[in-house]
């Protein structure tokens, strides 16, 4: 029996939902829903009846195409490789050939934006990029944008972001002053993890980020962020409260003082952290008291 929407109670209909953003299942990609199984079926027969190339022509064997979002329709044009056909080490050189030869943040924008090597790109909404001063005595990194980030297209927006500015103020600090980044600037679906291959893949671009802003203090908010700039091993439990630098690649780097952080949106979501992070922004501003201004 197929149940409809209607069949359902109000406390059903959010359970329903509950169990769908819990499953990962939390954006809509497109405003139609589509019969793939449907859609690949016509493709399947369309490519059986249409006769080989050539007269005498061998069969050749392929995969079916994969259909298009818009439906199945014949004229429509083959859509490019998912960047999940790179393999981790053609993507992570690509990655670090883009963000070497970006000499200004516009650049690395549009090297990103330009950039096939990551397959977060066809599923996110928007390419979140870093906002904030440059050069900045101050950046936050978190691993990936959050839904609200996603759909904004900006860093640390909605609920996160009003949270974060309340943190920064209560230290005696107003967002402008700091630059907003993520590790990855696409949101991986339901908001999983990144992957070893995606952190690869964008972490060259974030450490290009770091250079060119040139902050006096880096702070990584959440394990993914400090994982992956800080090669620390333990959960973010473990690891904050503990002084750090951050060194990018490149002889001529220099080591930046660095901190890690409960981020924003588990904080929201498990507020017991509070007690630890207010300690952790008081170290903070101790960090930056002692950091001279530029």
């Amino acid at each position: 029996m197929t149940v409809q929407a209607d069949d359902l109670t109000r406390p059903q209909l959010e359970a329903l939902l509950r169990w769908y953003v819990e499953a990962g299942v939390d954006v809509a990609l497109d405003g139609t829903p589509h019969d793939r199984f449907a859609e690949f079926a016509a493709e399947a027969e369309r490519r059986a009846r249409t006769p080989p190339s050539g007269a005498g022509a061998a069969p050749q064997r392929s995969a079916p195409a994969m259909p298009s979002l818009a439906g199945a329709r014949d004229s429509a044009p083959p859509r490019p490789l998912s960047p999940a056909a790179l393999n981790a080490g053609e993507a992570a050189e690509a990655a670090r050939e883009a963000a070497a030869a970006a000499g200004t943040l516009d650049d690395l924008r549009a090297a990103l934006e330009a950039f096939e090597g990551c397959a977060l790109k066809r599923t996110a909404a928007n390419l979140v990029f870093g906002e904030g001063p440059a050069p900045a005595r101050l950046m936050f990194v978190a691993e990936a944008p959050g839904a609200d980030d996603d759909r904004d297209g900006r860093p640390f927006s909605g609920a996160a972001g009003r949270l974060l500015e309340r943190m920064l103020a209560a230290i005696g600090l107003k967002r402008e002053e700091a630059r907003l980044a993520h590790v990855s600037p696409w949101r991986p679906p339901g908001a999983r993890k990144l992957t070893a291959q995606e952190t690869a893949a964008c972490l060259p671009f974030i450490q290009r980020q770091i250079e060119l802003v040139a902050p006096a203090a880096l702070v990584c908010l959440g394990d993914g962020a400090a994982q992956a700039l800080l090669g620390v091993r333990e959960g973010v439990l473990r690891a904050r409260g503990k002084a750090y630098e951050y060194t990018a690649p490149g002889a001529q780097a220099h080591a930046i003082p660095a901190l890690v952080m409960v981020g924003p949106e588990l904080l929201l979501r498990q507020p017991l952290y509070k007690r630890q992070t207010w300690a952790d922004l008081r170290a903070l501003r101790a960090l930056l008291d002692k950091t001279p201004r530029a």
